[in-house]
C-alpha cells in the first residue's frame, strides 16, 4: 500500500528533512509521487509516475526549502489504476474557490459511487473516484463556504462512507485545515 506524509504547522516550515526520509521509503512504493505545498490560497504541487528515489522532480523538493504551513505527500504502491501519471496523488480540485488536496492509502473493493456533479475522475484509481465523490458531497452540503468546525463535523459523517468498502486512510486539506482519517493503524 501507499504511504502518506501530512505536515501542518503554524508557522511556514520546510518538509526537505521528512520528505526525505519518506521518499528513502520508495524503493517499495515506486509506483509514482507527488506532495502538494499550500501557499496562502496558493499552491505548489508536484506528481511523478516515477517512484521518489529516482525521480529528479523528487530530488528537487529534497534539495528545495519550500515554506508552508500544510503539505501532503504521497508515495504511491499501485494496487487500481496503471502506473501512470493520471493516477498519482495527491489530487488537487477547485471548491468554494479554494484548492484542495487528497491522497489515500488503502484499497476500497467494489466502491463505486454515483457521480453526477462537477468532480469527475481523470485516472482510474479508487482514491480519485473517493476524493471526487467527496467533493461532490461537501458541495451538496454547504452552499457557500462553510468553518472548519462545519466541514469537520460533514467530514466526520462522510468519510466512513467509502471506508467501509475497504482500507481508507486519507489526508485532506483545503490550507486551511488538514484533516486525516485512519480506518487501520497503518
Amino acid at each position: 500500500m501507499c504511504q502518506l506524509l501530512g505536515m501542518n504547522a503554524n508557522t511556514p516550515t520546510d518538509v526537505v528533512f521528512s520528505f526525505t526520509g519518506l521518499a528513502t521509503r520508495a524503493d517499495e512504493h515506486k509506483d509514482g509521487f507527488g506532495i502538494a505545498f499550500f501557499e496562502e490560497r496558493g499552491l505548489r504541487h508536484f506528481i511523478d509516475r516515477d517512484g521518489a528515489t529516482c525521480s529528479p522532480v523528487a530530488q528537487m523538493i529534497k534539495h528545495y526549502p519550500i515554506r508552508s504551513e500544510v503539505v501532503i505527500a504521497h508515495i504511491r504502491k499501485a494496487t487500481v489504476g496503471e502506473v501512470a501519471l493520471q493516477n498519482c496523488h495527491p489530487f488537487v480540485r477547485e471548491l468554494w474557490g479554494r484548492y484542495w488536496v487528497f491522497a489515500h492509502n488503502g484499497d476500497l473493493k467494489n466502491y463505486a459511487p454515483r457521480l453526477h456533479g462537477s468532480f469527475r475522475p481523470v485516472g482510474d484509481t479508487d482514491s480519485e473516484r473517493a476524493f471526487c465523490w467527496l467533493m461532490q458531497e461537501l458541495a451538496k452540503a454547504h452552499a457557500s463556504v462553510p468553518t472548519v468546525d462545519e466541514l469537520t463535523h460533514t467530514l466526520r459523517e462522510l468519510l466512513p462512507q467509502p471506508a467501509a468498502h475497504g482500507s481508507f486512510n486519507v489526508l485532506l486539506s483545503n490550507g486551511q485545515a488538514l484533516w486525516a482519517h485512519g480506518s487501520t493503524k497503518l
